[in-house]
């Protein structure tokens, strides 16, 4: 059995609008949402009845998202969404909160795993292209969030840091860099807001089965080996899906956890135990 069959035998999804509304109304934007863990963030927050922003590069995917969360009966739109440039990300929020609203909730899930090779093998551009996306780009989607939360004195960002952010491994050194500045960066701004009614989380994933793990096991060429010992990694015994990560992430999003600022969440089937 795939990990994917594995995944989907296990976990059933559903359909929108059965469950808690513990998002009813709000509006809440999630990048790098076009697949894997954002995507399954956004179907979770629309079946929690948020308005979600469904933003991401991949326009076809993205779209697709859309369609699912709104044939289910959500709310959902679609901005391109380049999280590395300023501009793009002032002006998308910006349409954001003229067409759904000011916004309560952020994923700043969209991120690469970029050039697996030693630090002394790799180029600055390497380094540049991660960091710019994984880094700056939460950095940039934050600032503009928050002047839409900060005059209502509400809202939660929810920032996917990884286990990477916690512990290392000897490989992808921008990727593991650019991990532990986000879990840096969310305890930083959830002192910062706060007093303002503004909370400030991360969540630290390990391996789930989306097209980046994918992406990675063929890259190794034997994808069903990579698996099997990336299964032997977790004390658990398996990979997880992206739905138990998007699980954590709405719990973060909603007021079921409004004494939570600062905090790590981390889900990864014991890994971090070890």
């Amino acid at each position: 059995m795939s990990p994917k069959q594995e995944s989907e035998g296990r976990l059933g999804r559903p359909p929108l609008g059965q469950g808690p509304r513990q998002l009813e109304g709000r509006v809440v934007a999630v990048t790098g949402a076009a697949m894997g863990i954002g995507r399954a963030c956004a179907v979770l927050a629309a079946r929690g009845g948020a308005k979600v922003a469904v933003c991401d590069i991949a326009e076809a995917e993205g779209e697709r998202t859309v369609s699912e969360i709104v044939r289910a009966g959500g709310e959902a739109k679609f901005y391109r969404l380049d999280v590395a440039q300023e501009t793009n990300v002032r002006d998308a929020f910006a349409l954001v909160q003229t067409q759904l609203g000011p916004l309560y909730g952020l994923v700043n899930n969209a991120g690469i795993a970029g050039a697996n090779r030693p630090t002394h093998e790799l180029e600055e551009a390497d380094w540049d292209r991660v960091l710019s996306v994984n880094l700056k780009g939460v950095f940039f989607c934050t600032k503009y969030a928050l002047r839409q939360m900060l005059p209502n004195r509400s809202g939660s960002i929810v920032n996917l840091s990884s286990i990477y952010g916690l512990v290392s491994a000897p490989d992808v050194p921008p990727y593991h860099a650019s991990k532990g500045a986000v879990r840096l960066m969310t305890k930083t701004d959830a002192l910062l807001y706060a007093k303002e009614g503004i909370r400030v989380n991360s969540v630290h994933p390990g391996f789930i089965d989306t097209p980046m793990v994918q992406n990675y096991a063929k890259s190794l060429g034997d994808p069903a080996a990579v698996y099997d010992q990336l299964r032997r990694l977790h004390p658990m015994g398996r990979v997880g899906t992206a739905e138990e990560i998007a699980s954590g992430v709405v719990f973060l999003l909603s007021d079921a956890s409004s004494f939570m600022t600062g905090s790590e969440l981390v889900i990864d089937g014991g890994y971090t135990c070890q």
